[in-house]
């Protein structure tokens, strides 16, 4: 499954990516992120969070979903670029979760495009994808909310 989504925030490159470079920022925004507890620290810095702990959770009508992962910053090329991955370390091998998100500057401040990949079975199907779908759409409007209240 993938889904991406795109929203334009009246605000610098340098302030949404502030923002969504830190995954413990998206449960302020995406409903289905119920919760992100940093769970290591680079030993050299120990403000430099390197993995936490996710906790989503879906719900469709009477049905609900719910997921932990260990999310690792794989990758962080700022301002623009930022992509978590989920980093499991108990030695089982774990369907693969990996959101990118990309910042680039319009006229009125910036972009933010995201990608969500997930390949395994649990949250598949037309119906949750849409729930996803819906849980952004709710989400872009709190986070133009968010960002531009500061």
């Amino acid at each position: 499954m993938d889904v991406s989504a795109s929203v334009d925030v009246p605000v610098s490159v340098e302030k949404l990516f502030d923002y969504i470079s830190d995954l413990k920022n998206y449960e302020s925004w995406l409903e289905m992120v119920h919760s992100v507890t940093p769970v290591d620290h680079d030993a050299a810095n120990s403000h430099d969070v390197i993995a936490w702990t996710v906790e989503l959770r879906a719900r469709l009508g009477p049905f609900a979903r719910s997921k932990r992962l260990r999310m690792i910053r794989a990758s962080c090329e700022a301002p623009h670029r930022v992509v978590f991955e989920r980093a499991e370390n108990d030695g089982r091998s774990h369907s693969a979760w990996v959101l990118s998100a990309t910042v680039s500057r319009t006229d009125n401040g910036s972009s933010l495009q995201t990608n969500l990949h997930y390949s395994g079975s649990l949250f598949t199907g037309g119906l949750l994808e849409r729930a996803l779908s819906d849980q952004i759409k709710q989400g872009r409007v709190k986070l133009i909310q968010l960002l531009s209240a500061n």
